[in-house]
């Protein structure tokens, strides 16, 4: 007693405050170790408590330290080579050019930066989920405060319309709240301080709140327990934060490209110099022309062409209904080797129809075909008023609105208005009962209806109603009704048992659910179906095809998502069920060899943790991996996912911002479009690669020629004319083929390794050895054609003044618009990689074409402007000259068209891909000859004694039942050929 008075006289130092007391704990223990009471805190120790803890809000890892981070985007081996090319291009007497270049830089480095600040914006949005004032009751006054004022111990009023702002223990009344920020459930459940939980997932609790949800109805009194970072809100954003985003293959790809491409230029440029003085140039000369040979290996053009690419990239994404927010991701999806898909409204349209009940009686359809008889009316309308939908305005869960529509069908309609005026009592639905209940008023008496999971309803039921009358429920109709909802799961369907129980006249409605849900009738079972998207049977088929592994994560029951799943084509090599029970309960060793199986698996009832270890486990196989996610629990495993993919219409604020991409029509068919559109850029960030690299050896060909020659032979090429090339007639053809239509074939091939470089051998030597060899041999031919025919001699001079110098000017023109005119063959060329040309079709890209004719244009002027001649060192051309260069564009695609007609010879007729073998048998001993049902039960964790009870399953049954699933979950993590676990269906 005294020190109960000490303690509440003299508080504990700071040091001494508890950290987290337990929620679940007894309420007047939590009151004690929250030091509050019902009257709660008063405003000076409210005070002192939010100095302790901190205000009540998601705070943020470190600051950030923008001017350091921006900084380092220059630091980015390509910006360092586009820098050094600029110095180069103003040391050659071209700012305009090193203006240009260095603009590209900026532009890059700021686009760049933008992109990273995307990792913040997911712990914005969950802050947007904290309501701006809350109500509480503080020294016994009711009062409103500021939100972030909130701390432990305060008296907390929840009342419907009212954001909940901080985790708390319900102490008096019920709500009915929204978790499906939290918890991924679309479904408002009820929370009522008469219902205690202390065991089980917090968040599954009866008597808990949590911030960040919705309170949808009701009213209540709540005790603080945990405030900002410390609630289950909190947990989820310094998840989201600790998840941070890795750089993805094309950015690590780009960045070796750079490497590479810098130490080609400047090793070329040094071995320049001995090999200039050894030939006899002077220094200045030696240094001179060093510095050509380094414009020639830079490509100045090569990050703004990739930038550019993968802008369109996403234009074209976001035009079919996929809205990329980062532009590497598109280079990332092409990549893809697994997607985890979510089932409602993804592989589903997530409308609700019933489409088949079932009494004692039999089975019927419900598509109006036949007239319903007195039973299936009492079931539909027994049904219908256990709801709180509005079918007027079609507000309310879609499983509620198939029922409302089931009873217009059958012609006992149930409008919203005497539904609700009749309901004297209301037992939400709950999750973890799987029951929700109603007591309505009928006629003088009172009737209890009841729906929800059939096999929770055969564990309340006790009686059956069968041909106008109820009788006991006897062991051989609950194995009777089993096989009929396995039956039915198996469908694809979404069962539910409807029940219900009249009250004896005068008795009131019960005022607990427990006093409710006990002794009923079961009258039926309604069995509706969430059809699949007609179009995901033929994306699943597509995705197979481009060997993609497709695993479903929902929260569903196990047989109905399976059922779905093989409705639409996944599970093609094999596939099963694991329930999230089975998943915890596996090592991350057994979880690697259920996923390295090559099966396609249905995890169900899977929790946040399980989407993020999932993720994890394939990303650590070498997966390239595509998530999907809707609420707020979602967004964690969308940051770790290579790619992840939030529902645009179904989702939250919070998914949308963690994804890398957003769907606007929530349909699966779209990730494998985004999957063909990101195979389809990366493969023209290929192209144009390869487009780039040719040209470089026709320029530092004539370099290396005038060396070797000792300045016998003029050097054919300026820096200016370099840097013409690379700025000028380059870029436009470049970004076209980044437009390049899908080469046939690219999406019957598997996805690439994540390792795999994005410039290949087989890649340089198409482009230096085959097309950049041809090129320097017709621009060659072309200078050497040219002096000679104008009377040139080598050692003769050319300089300024002397009789040939005009004719050198023409030479070296030639020499440019050789280059030019390759660039032309070779972008015809470069627009497949083993396809002909006219299979792609050889007008179809009319940006290539457009930019053709930019460098024709381009070059015309350069060459026939008199202005420019001096700038760039050129001079007017002859028809005779110019006939020369015509055949240069087709000698190069015609070489390059023949090349690939011996590369598809060669490749011989394709072969099936892995992806779409037929699997292998299913090893014997699979099957165990029980129910799929029960068995699924019992692995989520039902014991013997509940199956008995439920099901009416005998005592030896149930044993060998549950250690059938015993032996499943532990089967999971053996590898193939050691007794896997059987495959449900």
């Amino acid at each position: 007693m005294s020190g109960e008075r000490a303690g509440t006289l003299r508080p504990p130092p700071v040091e001494a405050e508890p950290a987290e007391p337990d929620p679940r704990e007894p309420v007047n223990l939590l009151f004690r170790d929250l030091r509050t009471s019902p009257d709660g805190l008063a405003e000076r120790e409210a005070g002192r408590r939010l100095t302790v803890h901190g205000p009540n809000t998601l705070a943020r890892r470190g600051g950030r330290r923008w001017p350091g981070e921006l900084a380092q985007q220059f630091t980015h081996p390509l910006a360092v080579l586009l820098a050094l090319a600029a110095v180069l291009a103003l040391v050659s007497g071209a700012p305009a050019l090193a203006v240009a270049i260095a603009a590209v830089i900026v532009l890059n480095a700021l686009l760049a930066f933008v992109q990273e600040r995307q990792a913040e914006q997911a712990v914005e949005a969950l802050a947007d989920f904290l309501p701006e004032h809350a109500t509480v009751v503080r020294g016994g006054v009711r009062r409103e405060v500021p939100a972030t004022d909130l701390v432990p111990g305060d008296i907390l009023v929840v009342e419907e319309g009212d954001r909940v702002s901080a985790d708390a223990r319900l102490l008096s009344g019920g709500v009915e709240v929204d978790l499906s920020a939290l918890t991924g459930e679309s479904v408002p459940v009820f929370r009522s301080a008469e219902t205690t939980d202390v065991a089980g997932p917090l968040l599954d609790a009866r008597d808990l709140v949590f911030s960040g949800s919705a309170c949808t109805g009701g009213q209540a009194l709540a005790v603080v327990t945990a405030t900002g970072m410390h609630t289950e809100l909190g947990r989820i954003a310094a998840l989201s934060q600790r998840t941070r985003r890795e750089e993805s293959p094309l950015e690590r790809q780009v960045k070796r490209v750079a490497r590479l491409i810098a130490v080609i230029a400047v090793g070329v440029g040094l071995a320049f110099l001995p090999m200039g003085l050894a030939a006899g140039l002077s220094l200045t000369a030696a240094v001179t022309f060093a510095v050509g040979l380094l414009v020639a290996n830079v490509p100045e053009g090569l990050l703004p062409t990739i930038t550019l690419a993968l802008a369109s990239g996403v234009r074209d994404l976001a035009r079919r209904g996929a809205v990329v927010k980062r532009l590497s991701a598109v280079e990332t999806l092409g990549s893809t080797t697994v997607v985890c898909t979510d089932k409602t409204g993804t592989l589903t349209e997530n409308r609700m129809r019933v489409t088949t009940v079932w009494t004692p009686a039999g089975e019927a359809p419900a598509d109006g075909t036949t007239a319903p008889g007195a039973e299936l009316r009492d079931l539909a309308a027994a049904a219908a008023a256990c709801t709180t939908a509005d079918p007027d305005t079609a507000h309310g869960d879609p499983t509620e609105l198939a029922l409302l529509d089931l009873a217009d069908r059958f012609g006992v309609p149930c409008p919203a208005g005497p539904r609700d005026s009749s309901r004297m009592a209301l037992f939400r639905f709950d999750p973890r009962l799987k029951l929700m209940t109603t007591a309505d008023r009928h006629g003088e008496n009172v009737v209890l209806h009841t729906k929800g999971a059939p096999e929770e309803v055969l564990t309340h039921a006790t009686t059956v109603f069968d041909r106008g009358a109820r009788r006991p429920l006897t062991a051989a109709d609950r194995t009777a009704v089993v096989h009929e909802i396995g039956r039915l799961a198996a469908r694809g369907l979404r069962v539910l048992a409807v029940a219900v129980r009249p009250l004896r006249p005068g008795v009131p409605p019960p005022r607990r659910r427990e006093d409710a849900e006990h002794d009923l009738c079961l009258l039926g079972l309604v069995a509706m179906a969430d059809p699949p998207r007609p179009e995901v049977a033929g994306a699943i088929t597509r995705a197979h095809r481009a060997g993609i592994t497709v695993h479903v994560v929902t929260g569903d029951n196990g047989l109905t998502a399976a059922a779905v799943a093989e409705q639409v084509g996944i599970g093609h090599r094999g596939m099963r069920i694991v329930t999230g029970a089975e998943l915890d309960s596996l090592g991350d060793d057994r979880l690697d060899v259920l996923l390295a199986r090559g099966e396609e698996v249905v995890f169900a009832r899977t929790s946040p943790e399980a989407k993020l270890r999932i993720a994890d486990a394939l990303r650590a196989e070498g997966n390239t991996v595509a998530m999907t996610g809707d609420g707020v629990n979602d967004a964690p495993a969308l940051r770790r996912a290579d790619i992840g993919v939030a529902m645009g219409r179904s989702g939250t604020e919070v998914a949308r911002e963690s994804a890398t991409m957003v769907l606007t029509d929530d349909d699966f068919a779209t990730i494998v479009a985004a999957v063909e559109e990101g195979r389809r850029t990366y493969d023209n960030i290929r192209k144009f690669i390869v487009y780039i690299f040719a040209h470089a050896v026709p320029e530092v060909v004539p370099f290396l020629v005038f060396a070797l020659a000792g300045g016998a032979v003029p050097l054919p090429l300026t820096v200016m004319q370099i840097l013409a090339v690379d700025l000028g007639t380059d870029t436009l053809p470049a970004l076209a083929l980044g437009r390049e239509r899908a080469e046939p074939g690219l999406m019957d091939r598997p996805p690439r390794p994540r390792t795999e470089k994005v410039i290949r051998p087989a890649m340089l030597a198409r482009a230096w050895g085959f097309l950049g060899l041809i090129s320097a041999a017709l621009v060659m031919g072309g200078y050497f054609l040219t002096l000679t025919a104008g009377g040139w001699h080598p050692g003769d001079p050319t300089g300024p003044g002397s009789p040939l110098h005009h004719l050198y000017q023409q030479a070296t023109t030639v020499a440019w618009l050789g280059i030019v005119a390759c660039q032309i063959g070779t972008a015809f060329a470069a627009r497949t990689d083993r396809a002909s040309l006219r299979s792609i079709g050889v007008f179809s890209n009319r940006q290539l074409l457009g930019g053709i004719a930019f460098s024709l244009a381009f070059a015309a002027v350069i060459v026939y402007v008199p202005a420019l001649h001096r700038l760039f060192g050129t001079a007017a051309l002859g028809p005779a000259q110019l006939a020369v260069l015509l055949p240069f564009p087709l000698v190069v695609w015609g070489a390059d068209e023949l090349r690939r007609a011996a590369v598809r010879r060669r490749a011989g007729a394709a072969t099936v891909p892995a992806a779409v073998r037929p699997s292998a048998p299913a090893p014997a001993g699979e099957e165990s000859g029980h129910h799929p049902l029960p068995v699924l039960l019992a692995r989520h964790g039902w014991s013997a004694h509940r199956l008995i009870h439920a099901l009416g399953v005998g005592e030896h049954a149930a044993a060998d039942i549950v250690a059938h699933a015993q032996h499943i979950a532990a089967g999971h993590g053996r590898p193939p050929g050691e007794g896997g676990s059987p495959t449900l269906r």
